[in-house]
C-alpha cells in the first residue's frame, strides 16, 4: 500500500492560558501568561509556590453522565474537554459514513491520576483501608483517559497510552499517524493531559531543584534561554487532534486544519534525567527524513524549551547539529506562557504550530531578557512575529532519555 497522507481535523485544548483552542492561541499571539500563584491547594512552607493551572474548568460540562466526571480524575477530565473539542470541529460525532473499528483513540499521560493516587494515600493513612475509594485504580491509572474518551464516543479502535514523561502526547499523536499512514485505521484522536499540579507533585519536582522559585513574579518565572532562568514552572492541561487520512476526510467535506508529514522517536539511553544532545538531534533528523524534507525547509521550530539549565542549552547543541552553526531559522519556547505540562506539552504544542501555520505569525518566546552563552539561536524574544512559512518542527523529549518529534505542514493539495 502507498503511503497515505494524514490530515489534521480537529484540535482540542485547555492550557493555563486559554480553556480552547481559540483563546489558547490569541494568548500565545499576544505573549500572555498563564502563570501565577499557585490557588488549588495551600502551598504554605512549599519552596515553589507558582504553577500554570487550568483555570474555571467545570468538568461535568463536558461529560454526557455527569457520575463520570465524579469517577475521573482531573487528568482524564481535562483530556476529556479537549477531546471534545477536537471531536466537534472534526464533526465526528453522529456522522454514519465513519466505520467507529476503524478510529484510534491514543491519549497518553507522563504522571496519570495523581491527584486521586494522593486523596486516597491520604484516606488510607487517616482513616484505615475500608476508606479507599473502589475507583482509585480506574482513576488514577493513565490509560483511563484514552478509555474514557473511546467509550464517550464509541471509538472501537486501537486503544492505548503512551506513557514516556513530557515526549508522551508528541509520541501518541506520532503513532497514530503511523496508524493511519499504514492503513490500520482512517481516523485517530489522539494526545495527551496532565494534571499534576497537586502537592505531591510540586513538591517531587521541587525537591530535585529543577523548578523556578520565582514565587514574586510568577509571569515572569518561565524564561527559556535566559540567563537569569532558575527551572521550570510546574502546568497542567491537555490538547488533543484529530487526525485522519486525507481522502477519507475530503469524502466527509470537514475542513483541513493542517498536515503531519514527519514523526521520529528516540532514545538518548544516557541517564533518567539528564539529556544527551544527540537523541534529540537522531529524532529530528529522523522527522525530517520521514517528511523528505531539507532542513532548510522547516520555517519554525517550536522548542521543548523548558527554562532548565542543561535542558536549553542541550536542545540548541541539538538544533546547530541538525539546521547548522549559523540556522537563521526562528525558534520559541511556548512554554514560556504555559508552563511546562509535562505529558500534555507536545500535543498542545503541536496545536500551537498548526495555528501558527494557519495565522503565518510565530508565537514568542517571552521572558527572554538576556540569552545565556551558548543560546544563540533566533528565539522570537517578547513578541510575536510574521513570517510566512510551510513547515513546522515541534520537540519534545522527556525523562528516561525519550524523545519525540513532530512536523507539522500548510495543508495544500
Amino acid at each position: 500500500m502507498s503511503q497515505r497522507r494524514v490530515v489534521i481535523t480537529g484540535m482540542g485544548a485547555l492550557a493555563p492560558n486559554g480553556s480552547n483552542v481559540q483563546s489558547f492561541w490569541d494568548s500565545l499571539a499576544a505573549g500572555r501568561s498563564g502563570i501565577g500563584p499557585v490557588t488549588l491547594f495551600d502551598v504554605t512552607g512549599y519552596d515553589c509556590r507558582i504553577a500554570g493551572e487550568v483555570k474555571g474548568f467545570e468538568p461535568a460540562a463536558h461529560f454526557k453522565n455527569p457520575k463520570d466526571a465524579r469517577r475521573a480524575d482531573r487528568y482524564s477530565q481535562l483530556a476529556m474537554a479537549a477531546a471534545k473539542e477536537a471531536v466537534a470541529q472534526a464533526k465526528l460525532e453522529g456522522d454514519a459514513s465513519i466505520d467507529l473499528d476503524r478510529v484510534a483513540t491514543i491519549i497518553g499521560s507522563g504522571i496519570g491520576g495523581l491527584k486521586t493516587l494522593e486523596e486516597q494515600h491520604t484516606n488510607l493513612m487517616q482513616k484505615g483501608p475500608g476508606r479507599v475509594s473502589p475507583f482509585m485504580i480506574p482513576m488514577m491509572i493513565s490509560n483511563m483517559a484514552s478509555g474514557m474518551i473511546a467509550i464517550e464516543f464509541g471509538f472501537r479502535g486501537p486503544n492505548f497510552a503512551v506513557v514516556t514523561a513530557c515526549a508522551t502526547s508528541a509520541q501518541s499523536v506520532g503513532e497514530a499517524w503511523r496508524l493511519i499512514r499504514d492503513g490500520d485505521v482512517d481516523v485517530a484522536v489522539a494526545g495527551g493531559s496532565e494534571a499534576a499540579v497537586v502537592p505531591l507533585g510540586l513538591s517531587g519536582f521541587a525537591s530535585m531543584k529543577a523548578m523556578s522559585t520565582r514565587n514574586d513574579d510568577p509571569t515572569r518565572a518561565s524564561r527559556p534561554w535566559d540567563k537569569e532562568r532558575d527551572g521550570f514552572v510546574l502546568g497542567e492541561g491537555a490538547g488533543v487532534v484529530v487526525i485522519e487520512e486525507l481522502e477519507h476526510a475530503k469524502r466527509r467535506g470537514v475542513p483541513i486544519l493542517g498536515e503531519i508529514v514527519g514523526y521520529a522517536t528516540t532514545c538518548d539511553a544516557y541517564h533518567m534525567t539528564s539529556p544527551d544532545w544527540q537523541g534529540a538531534k537522531k529524532a529530528m533528523e529522523g522527522a525530517l527524513k520521514k517528511a523528505n524534507l531539507k532542513p532548510e525547509q522547516i520555517g519554525y521550530i517550536n522548542a521543548h524549551g523548558t527554562s532548565t539549565g542543561l535542558g536549553d542549552v542541550s536542545e540548541v547543541k541539538a538544533i546547530k547539529a541538525v539546521f547548522g552553526e549559523q540556522t537563521k531559522i526562528p525558534v520559541s519556547s511556548t512554554k514560556s506562557m504555559t508552563g511546562h505540562t509535562l505529558g500534555a506539552a507536545g500535543s498542545v504544542e503541536l496545536i500551537a504550530c498548526v495555528k501558527a501555520l494557519e495565522n503565518q505569525l510565530l508565537p514568542p518566546t517571552i521572558n527572554l531578557d538576556n540569552p545565556d552563552e551558548g543560546c544563540d539561536l533566533d528565539f522570537v524574544p517578547h513578541k510575536a512575529r510574521p513570517h510566512q512559512f510551510d513547515y513546522a518542527l515541534s520537540n519534545s523529549f522527556g525523562f528516561g532519555g525519550h524523545n519525540a518529534c513532530l512536523i507539522a505542514a500548510k495543508f495544500k493539495e
